[in-house]
């Protein structure tokens, strides 16, 4: 299934996929509905964006093309990190990008700060309350296949479920992790 950038600079624009066995992109329709709402909630526009286990990149993408400042993409797998690469050259965004080939959070450096993370690691993906107890962000959208639960320093604003897919938007309380 071919997938493309649902709105701003690079509407209608066509995104790749990374070949292989663990990406799982998020489809057009529930990539709307988030940034719809992540809109809604005025957290796109000049937002420093981290997004972890990128895939092809596609949430990030939708970011910049919706007029986030910048992105870091971080994802494991060197063909997810080729087809980042390739996907923002297309798109004329990579001079707003950075692409980092890593595990989670141990791509962030000392330092960086992000006003909205978009998290969607595979499915089986259980180590919730570790990676967002380090996380060094103020907003996130979680994708799973299952409710999330959060750990004290984050609450949820909504939830929403797109068939087997369920959707997290949350604030940290408390600030980003400190360093």
């Amino acid at each position: 299934m071919g997938m493309r950038i649902v709105a701003g600079t690079a509407r209608g624009r066509k995104i790749d996929a990374p070949d292989g066995r663990g990406t799982r992109p998020t489809t057009d329709r529930v990539r709307e509905a988030i940034f719809n709402a992540l809109h809604s909630l005025d957290l796109i526009e000049g937002a420093t964006v981290v997004d972890l286990f990128a895939g092809s990149g596609a949430l990030g993408l939708e970011a910049l093309s919706r007029g986030a400042d910048s992105c870091l993409f971080v994802d494991s797998d060197r063909r997810a990190v080729q087809t980042v690469n390739a996907n923002l050259g297309r798109l004329g965004l990579a001079d707003r990008a950075t692409v980092r080939q890593a595990d989670g959070t141990g791509a962030i450096r000392a330092g960086e700060r992000f006003d909205l993370a978009l998290l969607d690691p595979p499915y089986p993906f259980d180590g919730w309350q570790e990676l967002l107890g380090t996380l060094p962000a103020n907003f996130a959208v979680i994708e799973s296949d299952r409710a999330v639960e959060l750990p004290d320093a984050w609450e949820t604003v909504r939830t929403r479920s797109y068939g087997t897919t369920v959707v997290l938007f949350a604030r940290n309380v408390r600030g980003p992790a400190p360093e």
